[in-house]
């Protein structure tokens, strides 16, 4: 039992590690990436090619003045981006990151995954539903209007797109019949006809685009909006705590990858020749890249826009998917 618990800390702490640190290096390749698309340099300066500009970003945060504004709730105000960053963090806790592997040189077999539980999918949607209290309470802990209307913008999506997720996931479920992400693997372990995205390709799409609002990613980033010259929920933040709200925003991205390779393109199993760990590292990869694409070739939507293809159009045709899913089955 005390092994057991030491190597889940010890997975949760890569993890933990790990991910902050593709964090930090997701919003340099996300600066050069729309760089090469918008025929930009991007970050230059800062070392060879740029690169170093990762560190200078780093050192910038965590040395930059950090204040909480009179007239805020000075405990909200402080715990709000802690929400948000662990809430992301505790989403991986369920997903299985690589295949099994057993250590060089020893009988030690490596399970990557923290805890391996039979509500896997619903665990992780749960974790990232609850991080809509970052934002939330952030904006409500501010003084200022605009940070207060930012975090009810924030809400709104969140719980709207929550709905879409969820749906468009139960036929999934229903085909494979567990929630658990490990089964979800093995589901799809003959091979690249056996991804359930053949069989599911609305469910994949609705997905793709809940998870693009769920991640505040562009055309649906109305809850930190570039193009408004406040900053939504964000607005009085600065120094490390801003800069966690977007250690989670990167962290909730490379879930999204996760769960999409997992549940729809074969997860870990091995790709033709190419290894199973190999194959998932690269899905999440493209999907990662897929999101910058998009944002980089895609315009703002406005709010109500968010809204009506929410309600009139991706939650109907995640219910009759599921009806036509649910009649399959039966037939």
């Amino acid at each position: 039992m005390d092994g057991y618990i030491i190597a889940t800390i010890i997975k949760a702490a890569l993890i933990l590690g790990v991910i902050s640190a593709l964090a930090g290096f997701g919003t340099f390749i996300e600066r050069k990436i729309l760089a090469f698309i918008q025929r930009r340099l991007g970050p230059m300066h800062v070392g060879p090619y740029g690169v170093l500009q990762i560190a200078a970003d780093g050192i910038k945060l965590f040395t930059k003045e950090d204040f909480i504004p009179s007239g805020a709730n000075k405990i909200v105000f402080m715990v709000a981006p802690i929400i948000t960053a662990a809430t992301a963090f505790i989403a991986l806790a369920a997903v299985p990151l690589l295949p099994e592997f057993t250590l060089p040189f020893t009988d030690i077999v490596v399970r990557p995954i923290v805890s391996d539980m039979n509500i896997g999918i619903l665990f992780v949607i749960a974790m990232m539903g609850v991080g809509l209290y970052g934002p939330l309470l952030a904006g409500m802990a501010q003084e200022n209007k605009w940070g207060i209307i930012g975090s009810a913008r924030t809400a709104i999506q969140f719980l709207s797109y929550e709905v879409v997720t969820g749906l468009s996931l139960l036929a999934p479920i229903m085909m494979v019949g567990s929630l658990s992400l490990i089964d979800f693997n093995t589901y799809q372990a003959s091979g690249v006809g056996s991804w359930i995205i053949w069989s599911q390709p609305v469910a994949f799409v609705l997905f793709l685009i809940s998870g693009f609002a769920e991640t505040n990613r562009t055309p649906f980033d109305l809850l930190e909006n570039e193009a408004e010259v406040i900053s939504g929920y964000a607005t009085e933040y600065s120094g490390m705590r801003w800069g966690m709200f977007f250690i989670g925003e990167y962290a909730n991205m490379i879930t999204i990858g996760f769960l999409a390779a997992i549940i729809f393109l074969g997860g870990f199993n091995p790709l033709w020749i190419i290894p199973g760990g190999l194959a998932i590292i690269l899905k999440v990869a493209f999907f990662f890249f897929l999101m910058l694409w998009v944002r980089a070739a895609w315009p703002h939507i406005r709010p109500d826009q968010l809204m009506w293809l929410c309600w009139k159009v991706l939650m109907p045709l995640a219910v009759l998917n599921i009806l036509v899913t649910g009649i399959v089955m039966m037939v």
